[in-house]
């Protein structure tokens, strides 16, 4: 019930539909130029993003004088209930929320000036004003419906552009989600309501009209629409995951039952994100075939597995004959062409599904390893606490206990790596990174990207890393392994890298952090056996999806046209219009249901999106042809070795961290420098450390003094 078809839509058409030779060409003409008006602008951006994306350099940008424009990322608000809010945001959400109210005044206004009676309805003019009121909610929760899936996006994500990343984004679509739900349930309810005064409850609300709005199709979409919102309230979906995961893909009933209720022409005023989430959708499907293997296994304390994964380390193509053509008695000389593999930046994020503990579900990991370091295989960290997990520490378990010369494979699915276009990050003087529990997980990619940059000498990378590591337990130290090089021996005199570990819930100990690292009893590996020729391929160029969007639309449009003029007839004359006076005209009643309208968009969308497929299909068979096999078993990581401990690292024990104390602490040793902060872990931790960067930002702003430090806030979400 997002919308009745209003008395002034119908003269509308009554003005526009003459000027067209025949009812075909009206609803070729209406298809086409709702779809150019509405729809392709998004469809638009993304092929244009794409294309910015490719050609924008993947190094950390030249470092530049502070501006204005740099505060506009860091936290305005901070609150328990609405989270960090940038001045970004704000300005955003606060863009948003002017364009529906004046959308909503501007068309409820003029529904009030030309209000006409419903003869279906004997309604007094309190009751028939409520009643547009009513409606025009059902607008508002369109344009929520509008941008709903766009933050939801993977490969064909916008968010890109303003290099917010998945994880992050996701909060968005909490919020226009429950608006949504919002001003659906006003407009459904206050329909009910009116037909209820009224006494045509009954008469109505069963309708499904031949043509105009479809009241059935739209109270099935509300009923919809309000069960995956209830399901996915923080208290059934972190308890009950599955019932949240499963629910959730009614959104399939919901967009058709939408479709049937609101009419073509307002679907395709959302019509935009759906197309990008459906090719999306069958983009990462296709992806995640065929399915690899985890290579090897370590088990932590505290429930905390590392997994490595094999990647596409590239190879070299067949030898490229080039002749020199200043030299036309040059012997001809031969080239190997190489491949590149499989690269993502740091704090990118995969999903994996292990069909053996569920076929459905999919569960999203920060990658802990760097690119630039290991060509063939990748790694991330799971910390073992939901249902999922759990059944992942028992199945790994098992493997350690058992007696069996051969682990068994273990047959995965990826989908990614999604992560930020660039490494702005590292343009920063100096870096704190605060980190809760698995939050280090993000943290672990990113100072090995700096370690392996240090020989590029064309850019200035951090000269100082500050690690802040929040843990319940000492034994979680035992994550820190796969930097322990960077922690025991410096890189180079280029940067400085110093931890403070603060364990909250043990009491004073002798133990160091070189003591924690270097005690390989806590740790354990397995090796597994590998069934599967194919690694982890990562996602396509930027370009090639930018060519599948549009093509997709390509095809769209022509199988709309198309569809159109076989199905929708032609208007007819009848024999007393043929004589009748131009004034004096009979016309036809017999009209085409808008519901075969709303089926020909369904088609010619399904028809494109399967040709769009296929295409994809044999594009990523050519590529998995060229591939070749993943690292054999004994090729997998092994424990470290570690090296002395430098003894300026710090463990605290007993409490949390003063961050007003470390922020004063970083102006003293970094005066006159930005500082990139970035925070990773619980909500109160991230809160806290917002809350100090911002009062440390308000005095730079206000004392506008270029040598005291000025701190840039960033807020990592990380998965495990």
């Amino acid at each position: 019930m997002f919308g009745k078809r209003g008395h002034l839509d119908i003269a509308l058409e009554g003005i526009f539909r003459p000027s067209f030779p025949n009812h075909k060409e009206v609803a070729t003409g209406y298809a086409g130029l709702n779809f150019a008006v509405s729809t392709f602008p998004v469809i638009a951006l993304a092929i244009i993003g794409f294309i910015y994306l490719h050609l924008l350099p993947r190094k950390p940008r030249i470092r530049q004088a502070r501006s204005s424009a740099t505060a506009l990322s860091n936290p305005l608000v901070v609150n328990s209930i609405v989270g960090i809010l940038s001045s970004f945001e704000i300005l955003l959400v606060f863009l948003f929320v002017i364009f529906l109210v004046w959308t909503y005044y501007a068309r409820i206004s003029n529904d009030f000036k030309k209000l006409m009676p419903v003869k279906s309805l004997k309604l007094n003019t309190w009751q028939l004003k409520y009643l547009r009121v009513a409606t025009r909610f059902g607008l508002l929760a369109e344009a929520c419906l509008a941008l709903l899936l766009l933050p939801i996006l993977r490969g064909l994500s916008l968010f890109r552009l303003l290099g917010i990343q998945f994880e992050a984004s996701v909060r968005y679509h909490i919020w226009l989600g429950t608006a949504m739900i919002f001003f659906a349930t006003i407009h459904g309810g206050s329909t009910l309501f009116v037909w209820g005064v009224s006494q045509h409850i009954q008469d109505e609300m069963w309708r499904w009209q031949k043509t105009g709005r479809i009241y059935l199709a739209g109270e099935i979409a509300l009923v919809t629409g309000l069960v995956m919102w209830i399901t996915s309230l923080p208290q059934i979906r972190r308890k009950k995951f599955e019932f949240f995961y499963y629910t959730h893909h009614l959104y399939i009933i919901f967009l058709i039952f939408f479709l049937f209720h609101a009419g073509d022409r307002h679907f395709y005023m959302v019509f935009g994100g759906i197309f990008l989430f459906g090719l999306d959708k069958l983009l990462r499907f296709i992806q995640s075939r065929p399915e690899a293997c985890i290579l090897s296994a370590r088990v932590f304390p505290s429930k905390a597995i590392e997994l490595i994964l094999p990647k596409h380390a590239g190879k070299a193509s067949s030898p490229c004959k080039v002749t020199f053509m200043r030299n036309i008695y040059t012997t001809p000389k031969f080239f190997v062409i190489p491949i590149a593999g499989l690269k993502f930046t740091p704090t990118s994020v995969i999903f994996m599904k292990i069909p053996s503990i569920s076929k459905f579900q999919w569960h999203s990991f920060s990658i802990t390893s760097s690119s630039s370091v290991d060509d063939q295989t990748m790694s991330l960290v799971v910390k073992c606490e939901g249902e999922w997990t759990s059944s992942l520490y028992q199945m790994i378990h098992a493997e350690l206990d058992s007696d069996a010369d051969q682990m068994r494979c273990i047959p995965v699915a990826i989908e990614g790596p999604y992560g930020p276009a660039t490494m702005d990050f590292l343009r920063y003087d100096s870096l704190l990174l605060v980190a809760g529990g698995i939050g280090i997980t993000p943290f672990l990619s990113i100072l090995q990207e700096i370690a392996s940059a240090q020989s590029n000498r064309k850019y200035r990378f951090p000269s100082k890393v500050q690690l802040i590591y929040v843990i319940k337990s000492s034994q979680e130290i035992c994550l820190l392994n796969s930097i322990s090089p960077l922690l025991s021996n410096q890189p180079s005199k280029k940067w400085h890298l110093t931890l403070k570990v603060f364990v909250t819930q043990e009491e004073q100990s002798s133990v160091t952090v070189r003591e924690v690292l270097n005690d390989l009893s806590l740790v354990r590996a397995v090796r597994f056996g590998t069934q599967s020729n194919y690694a982890v391929n990562g996602l396509e160029s930027l370009i090639w999806m930018a060519a599948l969007v549009g093509i997709t639309s390509i095809l769209f449009v022509i199988f709309l046209i198309s569809l159109n003029h076989i199905f929708v007839p032609v208007e007819k004359k009848l024999p007393s219009e043929k004589l009748a006076a131009p004034s004096e005209k009979v016309v036809s009643k017999e009209k085409t249901p808008s519901w075969v309208a709303d089926l020909i968009i369904l088609s010619s969308f399904i028809i494109a999106i399967t040709g769009s497929t296929l295409m994809a299909i044999l594009l990523r068979w050519r590529r998995l042809k060229k591939q070749t096999p993943p690292v054999s078993l004994n090729q997998g990581k092994a424990v470290q070795v570690l090296g002395p401990i430098e003894e300026e690292h710090e463990i605290n024990f007993g409490g949390r961290p003063n961050f007003e104390e470390i922020f004063s602490e970083l102006e003293k040793e970094t005066a006159g420098s930005d500082i990139g902060v970035l925070v990773c872990g619980p909500e109160s931790m991230k809160e806290s450390v917002a809350k100090t960067s911002q009062r440390k930002s308000q005095c730079f702003m206000m004392n506008a003094n270029k040598d005291k430090p000025y701190f840039n806030f960033h807020s990592l979400n990380f998965t495990f």
